[in-house]
This record gives C-alpha cells, sequence and structure tokens, in this order.
C-alpha cells in the first residue's frame, strides 16, 4: 500500500467514512482475500499502524500497509466438474456386399457375430464404467484418496505491549518519570516528590531501597549546604542594611 493510499484511507476516516480494504497473502491470522474497515490509523513508526475491524468481527486488529489493500482480489473461478469419461469403443466396419448381377432375389445378411461380440464388450464395459463411477469409495479402494480437510487460519496472537519506567534523579534532589508503552513514549518528564521515590524503592527491593537512600542523603546534603550559604548571604545583607541605616 502506497503513502497516497495511506492519505486517502486517512481522509475518508477524517471524513466518518472507514474504508474497505482486503487482506492479501501476508496477513497473519486472516484468510486471504478477506474484507475489513480500517477504523483508525497510529503512528506508522509502530510498523502495524492500520486498526481494521475485520468483516463479521467486532474485534480491531493492528495490520502493517503490506498485510491489506484498497484493491478488491476478483472472485474465484468455480471448479470445473469433471465428468467420467466413457470409455471409446471401436466397431468394426464390415466390408459392403458386392452382388452378382445373375441374382435373382436378394437375401438380407445377418449381423456378422464378431460385431455383436464387439458391441456386448462395449456396453458391458459401459456399464461397469457407470458403476464404479456411482459406487462410492471405500476406504480400501485403489488408486482414490479422501478429500483433506481445510485447515483453519491461524489464530493472530495478541501480546501485551513492553512497559519501561525510567526514574531520573538529579544531584539536588529533583525526581522525574519517564513511561514507554510499546513503541510509543506516553509519559515524558513527569516530576515526583523524593519522599515517593523513597516510599516506592522500598516497597520494590532492600538494595533499590539502599541505594536510593544514599542518593537522597546526597541530595540533602547538597541543599543544607545551599542553606547554609543562603543564610550568610542573608546575614551579610543583613548587616550592610544597618550600616546604611545609620
Amino acid at each position: 500500500m502506497s503513502d497516497t493510499e495511506i492519505e486517502q484511507i486517512a481522509t475518508e476516516i477524517a471524513g466518518g467514512r472507514p474504508p474497505m480494504v482486503w487482506f492479501t497473502a501476508a496477513a497473519v491470522g486472516v484468510a486471504e482475500g478477506r474484507s475489513g474497515k480500517v477504523v483508525a490509523l497510529g503512528d506508522p513508526a509502530d510498523g502495524d499502524f492500520l486498526q481494521v475491524r475485520p468483516t463479521g468481527s467486532k474485534d480491531v486488529l493492528s495490520f502493517s500497509p503490506t498485510e491489506v489493500t484498497l484493491t478488491k482480489p476478483p472472485r474465484p473461478a468455480p471448479p470445473a466438474q469433471k465428468s467420467a469419461a466413457a470409455p471409446k469403443t471401436t466397431t468394426r466396419k464390415d466390408p459392403p456386399v458386392t452382388q452378382p448381377s445373375t441374382v435373382t432375389s436378394v437375401a438380407t445378411p445377418s449381423t456378422p457375430p464378431s460385431v455383436v461380440t464387439a458391441n456386448a464388450a462395449a456396453d458391458g464395459a459401459d456399464s461397469a464404467a457407470k458403476a464404479a463411477a456411482a459406487k462410492p469409495a471405500g476406504p480400501g479402494t485403489a488408486g482414490t484418496t479422501a478429500p483433506k480437510p481445510a485447515k483453519a487460519p491461524a489464530a493472530r496472537k495478541r501480546t501485551a505491549p513492553e512497559v519501561t519506567v525510567t526514574l531520573t534523579g538529579t544531584p539536588d534532589g529533583e525526581w522525574a518519570v519517564d513511561v514507554v508503552n510499546g513503541k510509543k513514549r506516553t509519559i515524558r518528564g513527569l516530576p515526583v516528590t523524593s519522599a515517593a521515590v523513597a516510599q516506592a524503592a522500598k516497597v520494590l527491593h532492600p538494595e533499590v531501597a539502599e541505594v536510593v537512600a544514599g542518593i537522597l542523603e546526597a541530595a540533602r546534603g547538597v541543599q543544607q549546604a545551599k542553606v547554609a550559604q543562603l543564610q550568610a548571604e542573608l546575614e551579610e545583607a543583613r548587616k550592610l542594611l544597618e550600616e546604611l541605616s545609620e
């Protein structure tokens, strides 16, 4: 499916007209030639970003552009019915009878025995062939194979997307959380408090809690140093203000 067709699908979806598509041989879990409607488009970077609801199904599945097409496939021609061919029989032609000119009466010749025998054999072979064609093939009949049942299409497996949670901290004690769901970043740089980080670390594992406690202690020391520096600057500013007031 080309980029132009993708843009056409997006336009029809925006207009409230979900376009009809047909599944190709590359589609997984859906029979080739089956139809469906594209109800939404995702991020092309995901690969399977076409959200399609197959005809007759309530489920919405994800497919790539190679698994569907806007071109309706032609209907397969019905299988031709094979008729049982009757065995060919050959009948020997009798040579023409030459009558002498002096014969005063003409006698009708009877059918030669050889012709009657050939016709009877042909009729017997024809009857045997028809009986064999009408008789259902048994389990032990040689030369016949029972039709194999068609395999049902494999169900498309649904796998839960991988979720990645990243906790980022600074030496000043500022914390943020990023969440990636599958290939999409759903949360970016969400601020969290140091108290929430410490509580979560205790719930996760003692080793995690120990590492986070060390980081928080270092951040606490940085903030205490800043407070001391600010207090010193404040005290110096007060002294200057008092000198200016005299």
